[in-house]
C-alpha cells in the first residue's frame, strides 16, 4: 500500500493537503516563487550569465530554488527550471533573448518537421534531474526535509503551442491553423509530447520530486470541444503513465493547472490527478461544490480533488492591508477546510498564475503571513 504519512518532512502540510488530509493551516506556495521579483535571484542570474546558464547549472538552480524559502515560511519548494526543456531536448534550439522571452530556432510547422519528432533521450535532461537531487539534499535538515519539492512540466498542448509558434503568441494563429487544417499532425505531435512529458516527470520522481505539476498554461485559449480533444485528452495520457510513488514508497501527488480552464471543471474532475489548480476567474466555493467534495456529483464516484489557487497576482501590488483583505476573501470563499481523520475537501493557497517580476518582495511576506494566520482562524 502507498505510504501517505509524509513523516520524512518537518512541514508536510502541502502534501497532506494534496491528499485531502487535515492540516493545521492552509499551505501556501507561489507559482514562479523563485524568480525576477527577488534581488538575490537577479544577482545569481547575473553570475550565471543567462537564463539557460542558470537553469542548466545544478548549483545555481539549487540556489535560486531555495532563495524564496530563506525569505518566507512557504510550505513547498518548486524546482527552478523552464517548461520548454522538453522540446529543447527534442532539438528545437531553445534560447532566451533578453527581454523577449523564449524562442525556438527550429519551429515545427509542417509534416516533415512533425515526422522528425520523437521522445527525447532523457540523458539530455540530466541537468534537471541533477538539480532535483541537489535541491532535495539541500532541503534536508536533521534527517528530514524542510518542505516538499515539486517537480513540473508544461502540458502537451502548451508545449505544442510554443513548438509551432516558435515563441510566445498573442493570437495562436500558427498553432490553431495546424489544429484546424491538419488535426492529424497536431494529434501526432501531442501524443509524442505526452509520452515525453510522462518520461520527464517520472525521471524527476526518480530523482526525488515529491509532487509533480502539469502546467497547461495555454489550455484556456482553445474552443470548447477543442480543449477536450487537444489538451485534456493528452494531459490524461500523461497522468496515466506517471509513477504513483517515489523510491521511498511515499505517494507522489499529481497537480494539474489550466489557465483559463474554469469553464471545464466538470470535464477536468475525471482526470486521474489529486489537485486541480485554478486561476483567479473561478470562485473557490463553486469549484469546491463541483469537484472538491467528499464524492463527485450523483452518477459518478471517487474522491474529490484538492483545490489550489487562486488570488489575482496583481493583488500583490496593493498595500499590505489590502493584500490581507484579499487573502481573507479567497480563504473564506473556499470555506473551512476538512478537519479530522480520513479525507475531505482541502485547499492549497497560491496565485491564479505566476508572480510578476515587479512584485515588491515585502508584499509577498504580507501575503504568506496572512494566509497562515487567517487559515488558522478558520479552523479555530
Amino acid at each position: 500500500m502507498t505510504d501517505t504519512t509524509f513523516d520524512t518532512l518537518h512541514n508536510p502540510t502541502f502534501l497532506q493537503a494534496c491528499m485531502r488530509q487535515a492540516t493545521p493551516h492552509t499551505p501556501v506556495w507561489l507559482m514562479r516563487q523563485a524568480g525576477r521579483y527577488l534581488p538575490e535571484y537577479v544577482a545569481t542570474r547575473a553570475k550565471a550569465g543567462s537564463f539557460m546558464g542558470l537553469a542548466t547549472n545544478r548549483d545555481y538552480a539549487t540556489e535560486v530554488t531555495l532563495q524564496p524559502l530563506d525569505r518566507y515560511p512557504l510550505d513547498a519548494a518548486i524546482l527552478f527550471s523552464d517548461i520548454l526543456t522538453v522540446p529543447d531536448a527534442m532539438g528545437l534550439g531553445l534560447s532566451f533573448a533578453q527581454g523577449e522571452g523564449p524562442r525556438f530556432a527550429f519551429p515545427v510547422r509542417d509534416e516533415a518537421a512533425v515526422a522528425k519528432l520523437e521522445v527525447p533521450d532523457m540523458a539530455k535532461l540530466q541537468y534537471v534531474f541533477d538539480a532535483v537531487s541537489s535541491i532535495r539534499s539541500a532541503l534536508t535538515q536533521d534527517g528530514k526535509g524542510r518542505v516538499p519539492l515539486i517537480g513540473f512540466s508544461g502540458s502537451p498542448w502548451t508545449l505544442a503551442c510554443y513548438m509551432v509558434e516558435g515563441k510566445g503568441s498573442d493570437d495562436y494563429r500558427l498553432v490553431k491553423t495546424m489544429l484546424y487544417s491538419r488535426p492529424d499532425l497536431m494529434h501526432k505531435m501531442l501524443a509524442i509530447n505526452a509520452d515525453s512529458v510522462a518520461a520527464y516527470l517520472n525521471a524527476q520522481i526518480d530523482a526525488g520530486a515529491q509532487a509533480v505539476m502539469i502546467f497547461d498554461s495555454w489550455g484556456g485559449v482553445l474552443a470548447d470541444g477543442a480543449f477536450q480533444s487537444f489538451s485534456l485528452a493528452y494531459t490524461a495520457r500523461v497522468l496515466a503513465q506517471l509513477k504513483r510513488h517515489g523510491a521511498d514508497g511515499k505517494v507522489v501527488p499529481r497537480l494539474v493547472f489550466t489557465k483559463g480552464g474554469g469553464l471545464w471543471l466538470q470535464d477536468m474532475k475525471a482526470l486521474d490527478c489529486d489537485v486541480l489548480g485554478l486561476d483567479w476567474t473561478v470562485n473557490l466555493g463553486t469549484a469546491r461544490a463541483l469537484v472538491g467534495g467528499a464524492e463527485y456529483a450523483p452518477g459518478t464516484s471517487g474522491p474529490g480533488k484538492a483545490l489550489q489557487g487562486n488570488i489575482d497576482p496583481n493583488v500583490l501590488f496593493a498595500p499590505p492591508a489590502a493584500i490581507e483583505l484579499e487573502v481573507a476573501k479567497v480563504l473564506d470563499s473556499f470555506g473551512t477546510p476538512f478537519q479530522g481523520a480520513g479525507t475531505g475537501p482541502t485547499h492549497i493557497f497560491n496565485l491564479g498564475h505566476g508572480i510578476s517580476q515587479y512584485t515588491p518582495p515585502e508584499h509577498v511576506a504580507a501575503l504568506v503571513a496572512a494566509v497562515h494566520s487567517h487559515s488558522k482562524r478558520l479552523r479555530a
